[in-house]
């Protein structure tokens, strides 16, 4: 395999093109022809980026970055498009708190794409299930669950339009805790959804290299299987986020370091803007920063930045009674009193700053860490990635931010890369808590944790490893997630201002090619959460999957497969357990 720079021509193979013809006049003609196709071509092994050519940006800690780039194993092009149908039968025998065994007929219809292009690239998973219940508690539904993400180049290496979508039903406990995927029934059963789009632009004035974005985004969380408040105590704390639209638009201009100083300068600003319908609650952040980059090596660099931020979050307060209770509507939710005033709940504003380092040492290793001051406190942000051939990577990310459910959520789904596969439960058919890629940014488990209307801040880390070995793909990710809710005094969440949720979760899976026509899968995810109000005590969820696939025919497949899964609690609400076992068929166009 020859690698080209297109700094140098690689005479030798020019020299080796010229002696392969007999005619002379003709291998110069030859060898000059590929010596302009090859100064006009990329180079295929990009050289060594300094570690001070990317400026600090205005992130300030966000929680998730994306790129552009992110399969399986890089370097494959190409539109890969799988409808199917499938037919199962599902059986779920209730460990506790019942013993009774459920039955389902399973139909759905789906689709799976990916595009791999030089300037577009997108990944889809799409899947409608219609399930059919035989006597007993087992009863009919329909679900779409599914999650894509795109980004398409309007001017390449310019403009670019990035959107992005997931649908997924998740069990909502009476702590407040969200866990993908259905616990024996529908009790308790939600469906979240999240879409974003907007674009993104970089390019350059001279030496100047310009970048912005907007996102506009909006979530949803449906709680149809509630059949009231969420807290099993009755705590107006617990009160179930509903739905949340989100603005966000940054700019940045910097130069690097050598193009005209021997350091890099920048500076950049962001506004967002996150609106709850949960007692009309809204979150803006504003921030302005100066950033500094000095080189210190070829592969090490010191970052700092200084600048100013106002961030504000406000509210309005429940309807009551005339008891003065507050009033909960047929949802579960508390009702907003749209004639109460807005009640401020956190306000920040003044000097904010960030210092840390870039490293790296080559094109597949990279870190960087940032230490400073941001919403009134100290902050900790910053990201490692490390991927020794094209088969491997490990991601690591340390965030802080303030959103609310919909705006943390809406962030992890822009941080996905545009190229991955999407794992899915072979009991259930829900989506996991990651998808599988190399890229960064390929895990949503830790936007999920408290499903609480109040807004909080975010701090925690990220990890993910995933392998592809081609005749084994295996992936693992894991997280811990703290959040501090904020709450505007006076009003009904004010219970919540201050409470602390930790979440800790942990998802595997494994895909292994037995031969030709067989191969197995294996899925295991752990949820341990603790909840901040001493009226709802610890859960903890856990859940694992094996499955085995046999190719019938060429479009035709079988699968068999047997799982547990089941959230265990600290309080006097009963264990939820429950063993599953599914055979069917899938027909792929």
């Amino acid at each position: 395999r020859i690698q080209f720079q297109p700094e140098r021509p690689p005479l030798r193979f020019l020299l080796r093109l010229r002696r392969m013809t007999m005619n002379r006049r003709f291998s110069k003609a030859v060898a000059a022809i590929a010596a302009c196709l090859i100064w006009t071509l990329p180079s295929a092994a990009p050289a060594k980026t300094p570690a001070g050519a990317a400026d600090a940006s205005s992130k300030g800690g966000e929680a998730h970055g994306g790129g552009h780039r992110g399969t399986r194993r890089a370097g494959r092009q190409g539109i890969h498009i799988e409808p199917y149908i499938e037919a199962a039968q599902l059986a779920t025998a209730e460990l506790s708190p019942g013993h009774e065994t459920l039955t389902y007929s399973r139909l759905a219809v789906g689709v799976d794409a990916n595009i791999a292009g030089r300037n577009n690239q997108a990944s889809l998973s799409l899947r409608y299930e219609r399930r059919i219940g035989w006597g007993g508690r087992a009863s009919d539904g329909d679900t779409i669950s599914g999650i894509a993400r795109v980004s398409a180049a309007v001017v390449p290496h310019v403009l670019r339009i990035e959107a992005g979508a997931l649908a997924a039903r998740t069990k909502l406990d009476g702590n407040g805790a969200a866990v993908l995927g259905p616990f024996g029934g529908e009790q308790g059963e939600g469906r979240i959804y999240s879409v974003y789009a907007g674009p993104s632009l970089s390019t350059h004035a001279g030496n100047v290299k310009l970048d912005a974005g907007y996102r506009a985004g909006y979530s949803k969380v449906e709680a149809p299987g509630l059949g009231g408040s969420v807290s099993g105590t009755g705590n107006p704390g617990l009160d179930v986020f509903d739905e949340s639209t989100v603005h966000d638009a940054r700019f940045h201009a910097g130069i690097r370091p050598g193009k005209g100083l021997p350091v890099g300068v920048g500076a950049g600003a962001g506004y967002s803007r996150e609106e709850i319908s949960n007692l009309d609650q809204r979150v803006e952040d504003f921030h302005a920063r100066a950033d500094i980059t000095v080189p210190l090596s070829y592969d090490f660099a010191l970052v700092g930045g200084v600048g100013y931020e106002d961030v504000e979050i406000s509210s309005r307060d429940a309807l009551r009674d005339a008891q003065g209770d507050p009033v909960v509507g047929p949802s579960g939710r508390l009702i907003t009193d749209q004639s109460s005033p807005r009640v401020l709940a956190y306000h920040v504003s003044g000097l904010i700053w960030d210092a840390g380092v870039i490293w790296r040492p080559s094109r597949r290793t990279q870190l960087e860490a940032h230490v400073g001051r941001r919403y009134g406190g100290t902050t900790y942000y910053g990201s490692f990635s490390y991927a020794p051939n094209d088969r491997s990577a490990l991601n690591i990310a340390v965030y802080d931010n303030v959103a609310g459910f919909g705006g943390q959520l809406n962030r992890a789904l822009a941080g996905l890369p545009a190229e991955f596969e999407v794992v899915r439960n072979p009991l259930s058919g829900d989506i996991s808590g990651c998808v599988a890629a190399l890229e960064k940014g390929n895990c949503l488990a830790d936007a999920l944790g408290s499903l609480r209307s109040a807004t909080f801040r975010a701090r925690g880390v990220m990890a993910s490893y995933t392998i592809d070995l081609g005749r084994i793909q295996a992936g693992l990710g894991g997280g811990y997630d703290r959040r501090k809710f904020i709450a505007a005094p006076g009003t009904v969440l004010a219970i919540a201002n201050g409470m602390i949720d930790e979440n800790i979760w942990l998802t595997g899976n494994l895909h292994a090619r037995l031969d030709r026509q067989s191969s197995i899968g294996a899925e295991v995810f752990a949820n341990w959460f603790q909840s901040g109000s001493a009226l709802d005590g610890t859960a903890t969820a856990f859940g694992a999957a094996v499955s085995y696939d046999r190719n019938l025919t060429e479009h035709f497949r079988a699968t068999a497969a047997l799982g547990i899964q089941g959230i265990s609690r600290q309080d006097l609400l009963e264990d939820i357990w429950a063993a599953s076992a599914l055979v069917g068929v899938r027909y792929s166009f």
